[in-house]
């Protein structure tokens, strides 16, 4: 028998005192009502910034800009530098060479198109250019009118944006950095990061470290009292989507065979590296809990290697338990997150790890043992805190087991009410 798990609730703006005018809590100059999120284009990073706006209450009041690269080409070689010199060495190269193919295009491809602006992909009905000058000005004009500008950005593309912004109307706004910065964290009003981004200030990481080299490998302090640490990543799952969510998804979901076993398989990175040795091992163990379970849904992510997708496919693809998703739109996730009995996720995604541990229901992890760094931190957070277990292939997946569902982005949200209230503002939805 499943047991109900009470799930973290949207946090709200909190109530004014007796319900007092703005005009006597400081006027509309201390109240934020808008949000200016900061994207780098990609999806993980931008779903925490979306997310904590969101549990601030001012999803109807955001506007995204993004902040863009060029792509294609010597580009690929060129994204270890910072943005601005990225694009000011690529105008320099084009101008020479005319935007030649040799350089330009892809060897062996068509030039691709343009990256797609307008906010595809995260709901939204327009995505502007991040250009500082434009954000202050509109910070400075209407502060008067609309009071402050809360500023949110997630990414190492989006630090140089969001410390200018804070730097040239630091009067007039509110600016909160999602990833750590690396450096001169006194540039923003409010970091949020991960605890496991401080690993390299941990004596078992300094021992990693050559000497010589530690004085390049950041941060180089701990964390201050203007630094929210979190477990995972944020994101916008809570209570309220999850309930959307089975609603949306009642007619397909609803009538499958219990317990539903939702599998999310990601793709190697700098700290967990892995190919299809890493899909044998779990293609193997999956066929092992088949009989436990009454469906399977298996769902790739954009980072997912095809010889990894191919061969689960071939292995999982004809089993009349087995569904896996095709890639084309709708997304299932969150009909995942909401019906799932339980998740398979492989240890490379912060983000999927962090969606799913926020439901209670049981996750189990495999590759974790793959893991270097700083993400063998976060994983060892995750065990400790009960939230995962490895996946060996032996489970009962009709036996459950949860726990109190990680609400990193609610606590996130709490403390910049508390960071807003110190400087004398607040939020009003």
């Amino acid at each position: 028998m499943m047991k109900p798990i009470r799930l973290p609730e949207p946090p709200g703006s909190p109530p004014s005192m007796g319900g007092v005018p703005d005009i006597f809590e400081g006027g509309v100059y201390g109240v934020i009502r808008r949000a200016v999120i900061i994207g780098n284009g990609f999806p993980a990073s931008e779903n925490q910034s979306i997310g904590l706006v969101r549990a601030l209450g001012l999803s109807e009041k955001q506007t995204l800009f993004r902040v863009t690269r060029p792509t294609g080409g010597i580009n690929e070689w060129l994204h270890w530098l910072p943005l601005s010199v990225h694009k000011k060495l690529y105008y320099i190269i084009s101008q020479i060479f005319g935007y030649s193919r040799i350089l330009i295009a892809r060897r062996g491809k068509k030039l691709g198109p343009l990256p797609r602006e307008n906010g595809s992909g995260v709901g939204l009905a327009s995505v502007l250019d991040a250009d500082v000058n434009s954000i202050v000005r509109m910070a400075k004009e209407t502060f008067e009118k609309d009071g402050p500008l809360l500023v949110v950005a997630s990414g190492r593309d989006t630090i140089s944006i969001a410390s200018s912004i804070k730097r040239l109307a630091s009067e007039n706004v509110f600016v909160v950095q999602i990833q750590h910065p690396r450096s001169h964290l006194e540039r923003f009003d409010l970091v949020i990061t991960p605890q496991h981004d401080y690993y390299p200030l941990s004596p078992l990481a300094r021992e990693q470290v050559p000497r010589f080299l530690r004085k390049w490998i950041t941060p180089q302090e701990p964390p201050d009292g203007h630094v929210v640490l979190t477990v995972g990543a944020l994101h916008q799952v809570d209570s309220s989507a999850l309930r959307s969510a089975a609603n949306a998804w009642h007619d397909e979901f609803a009538p499958l065979p219990r317990p539903l076993l939702v599998v999310n398989i990601g793709g190697p990175t700098r700290y967990c590296r892995y190919s299809t040795d890493l899909a044998k091992q779990l293609s193997a163990s999956l066929h092992n809990v088949l009989t436990s379970c009454g469906s399977m849904r298996i769902s790739f992510s954009r980072r997912t290697p095809e010889k990894v997708s191919k061969f689960v496919r071939k292995e999982l693809g004809d089993d009349p338990k087995v569904y896996i998703w095709d890639g084309q739109e709708p997304n299932p996730h969150m009909g995942h997150l909401a019906w799932a009995d339980a998740f398979i996720v492989t240890a490379d995604s912060v983000s999927m790890l962090s969606e799913a541990c926020s439901t209670g229901k049981p996750v189990y992890v495999i590759g974790a043992e793959r893991c270097t760094w700083k993400f063998v931190e976060f994983h060892k957070k995750l065990r400790e805190k009960g939230l995962v277990r490895p996946f060996t292939g032996l489970e009962d997946m009709s036996e459950s087991w949860s726990y109190p569902p990680l609400n990193d982005t609610a606590e996130a949200a709490t403390r910049v009410h508390k960071a807003l209230a110190e400087r004398g503002w607040r939020l009003r939805p």
